[in-house]
């Protein structure tokens, strides 16, 4: 067989990834922290470039009645908050009197504002000192998230988990009533008491404590030096903040030895947990999207006007370009970064756009989550919301990922409403799996001592509601709840 050369033409087609297709791509994924170091490095580099520091006024961007699609007006941009408010910054600085204790006790010990979470201060032996402290480099806010995205599986735990951690103080105390989330997020308070007994159980120990005495006693727990002398001292905090170690003695029934051990133990603890994490690398979370009732029904959702960047293209240096009076070389830079700034400003512009054509219809299709709370998410994935908006799966990826929404009931990564869904017996409408999870732990809730519920007659109870769901789903939904079976309840409740 004879080897020979030819020529041919073939008509193809190929994506091919411009540098500005990859701009765009880059741009849309980044949260708004950092936007903003982008952008900051992008007004460095490029002359063309400058920032638009005239006022922007937030408007609503799409209202959204109930069930009724809304076209979404192209949103102004807005120049970017770089507000980073630290979630655990403190004061390192325990400020405390040094008062003498009973010489027989043995001990110096000197206490201020213990019983509201204050300072305190030892004199002799080694001493809790928050300055000799290395600040973690990871942020307290990373740390809790790491932690909320490996425990809890279930989207609505997670969407309590968030309120609670954003309701965090400088010290890492939970300062909001548990009722008060419970109204929020539209459920019932057991279930959030046990999203906050799982969330204690993170680390630093003692974070997500109401007062004092339970963040000391969440770490002495985990030291297991819980006994019944150090619990008496607990109960009397105030006799021990004021130094009245002989009291202590008399009142919690223990010798002065032992009461000398049990403060040493006490001063082993940190009464600020988040303080052991560095306040610069802690950032508040801000909103991307705005979401509020409309007087007139439905919901109105924006951009938040203060976390988006406003630039533009200087008139000065892009003059120069149509002058002609400049050398060659200079006129082809400076053509290069016309070009750049005016795809970075029209990258920007995009970017908006489709976030907040992504939320608007992510607030339509979850509706009933907002107005009844979370037991109502709808089962919703990527490919709806591409279809809707007319845009690919990975776009709507990455315009939820790292984007949160400022609602009613809480401030959520879009990524959160995407639900699994569950078929509806007959030729109803399909349940949101989180909703079904929802309904079972309410169930077992609600369950008496004498009539504990089997799977079984769960998955019977939910069939006869409308849902189509197998046994083993419902096993699998309790375990990930960390619910017992019906055996070990009807133990635990005959004990109780």
């Amino acid at each position: 067989m004879a080897i020979s050369q030819n020529l041919a033409l073939k008509q193809g087609q190929s994506l091919v990834m411009t540098p500005q297709l990859q701009q765009a791509i880059k741009l849309l994924q980044l949260s708004n922290v950092e936007l903003g170091e982008y952008i900051e490095s992008e007004l460095e580099k490029n002359p063309l470039l400058e920032r638009d520091d005239s006022p922007a006024e937030p408007r609503a961007a799409a209202e959204t009645p109930p069930e009724t699609p809304t076209e979404t007006p192209s949103p102004e941009l807005a120049p970017l908050d770089d507000n980073r408010a630290a979630m655990g910054e403190i004061d390192d600085t325990w400020q405390g009197r040094d008062d003498t204790a009973d010489a027989q006790v043995g001990a110096s010990v000197a206490f201020e504002n213990w019983g509201s979470g204050g300072s305190r201060s030892f004199d002799g032996g080694e001493e809790f000192d928050l300055e000799n402290r290395l600040a973690s480099a990871e942020s307290l806010r990373d740390r809790i998230v790491s932690q909320i995205n490996i425990d809890l599986d279930d989207p609505a735990d997670r969407m309590i988990a968030f309120t609670l951690m954003e309701n965090l103080d400088e010290a890492g105390y939970l300062r909001i009533s548990l009722d008060d989330i419970a109204e929020r997020m539209d459920c019932p308070l057991s279930h959030v008491e046990s999203v906050l007994r799982h969330m204690q159980g993170f680390e630093p120990t003692g974070i997500f404590a109401r007062d004092l005495k339970e963040c000391l006693t969440l770490q002495l727990a985990e030291m297991r030096v819980l006994d019944g002398p150090m619990m008496g001292l607990l109960e009397n905090l105030d006799l021990l903040a004021n130094g009245d170690l002989p009291r202590l003695v008399k009142v919690c029934r223990m010798s002065q030895d032992v009461l000398v051990e049990r403060i040493r133990l006490l001063r082993s603890v940190n009464p600020k947990p988040a303080s052991l994490y560095s306040n610069d690398s802690a950032h508040v979370v801000t909103p991307d999207v705005l979401l509020r009732p409309n007087p007139a029904g439905g919901w109105i959702v924006e951009l938040n006007p203060e976390n988006l960047p406003r630039v533009l293209v200087s008139n000065t240096y892009s003059g120069l370009v149509t002058q002609g009076k400049l050398r060659k070389e200079d006129k082809e830079y400076l053509n290069e970064q016309l070009q750049t700034a005016n795809w970075l400003v029209k990258a920007l512009h995009q970017r908006a756009t489709t976030i907040m054509k992504v939320a608007s219809t992510i607030v339509e299709r979850q509706e009933l989550f907002f107005a009844k709370g979370v037991q109502y998410l709808k089962p919703l994935i990527l490919r709806d919301i591409s279809e809707a908006v007319e845009i690919h799966e990975s776009t709507v990826s990455r315009a939820t990922t790292n984007k949160y929404i400022s609602t009613p009931r809480g401030m959520f990564e879009l990524k959160y409403f995407f639900t699994a869904s569950i078929a509806a017996s007959g030729d109803g409408e399909a349940h949101s799996a989180e909703a079904v999870r929802h309904r079972i732990k309410n169930l077992i809730d609600a369950e008496q001592a004498n009539a504990i519920l089997s799977d079984d007659t769960i998955v019977s109870m939910l069939n006869a509601e409308g849902v189509d769901i197998a046994r083993r789903t419902v096993a699998k939904y309790r375990e990930a709840l960390r619910i017992p079976s019906s055996v070990k309840r009807r133990r635990l409740k005959a004990l109780a």
